[in-house]
């Protein structure tokens, strides 16, 4: 069988929607903090290394050329960064947002695994986007290793919605 086959779109039912905005809302706020304390940090640093050259007795060391440059190296760090991050990670929600689709892949059951301490189930798959995933007792019981399995995920972050 093709790869062809074996993977198509479908749009979002609107609670994976409502899911998906509230992840992509959630995960916002986090960038937010993350380069509130990046922006902190880049002035607190110069600052508290100013502070030991002065104790180290250096001249000059509360010099506003230095600091200003270095608080501003760093804030640039900080924002590349963070850009990045948001980027990479953060725009495939985006994506799933605007084109509200999701990927329906079939993968076979390589290995199905109990895990006492959790009391749970699950099968491996050959999927590339997820290599395994938790099932139910009943599905645990009645499917085989062989048999084929659905799995559900957002097209474009590739996060996980569900199996059938």
């Amino acid at each position: 069988m093709s790869l062809e086959l074996q993977r198509y779109t479908e749009p979002l039912e609107m609670d994976e929607l409502i899911f998906l905005e509230n992840k992509e809302l959630k995960e916002r706020g986090q960038y937010y903090k993350v380069f509130k304390w990046l922006m902190f940090l880049s002035f607190i640093f110069p600052f508290l290394s100013a502070w030991y050259r002065a104790t180290e007795g250096a001249p000059n060391a509360f010099s506003l050329v230095r600091f200003f440059l270095s608080a501003g190296i760093l804030l640039s760090i900080s924002i590349i960064a963070t850009y990045m991050s948001y980027r990479v990670y953060h725009r495939g929600i985006q994506l799933d947002l605007r084109t509200k689709t999701k990927t329906i892949e079939r993968n076979r059951i390589t290995r199905k695994l109990y895990i006492a301490t959790k009391q749970a189930y699950y099968f491996y798959i050959d999927s590339a986007i997820k290599l395994s995933i938790e099932v139910s007792f009943s599905d645990y019981q009645f499917l085989k290793e062989g048999d084929e399995v659905s799995i559900e995920y957002a097209t474009h972050s590739k996060f996980y919605l569900g199996y059938f």
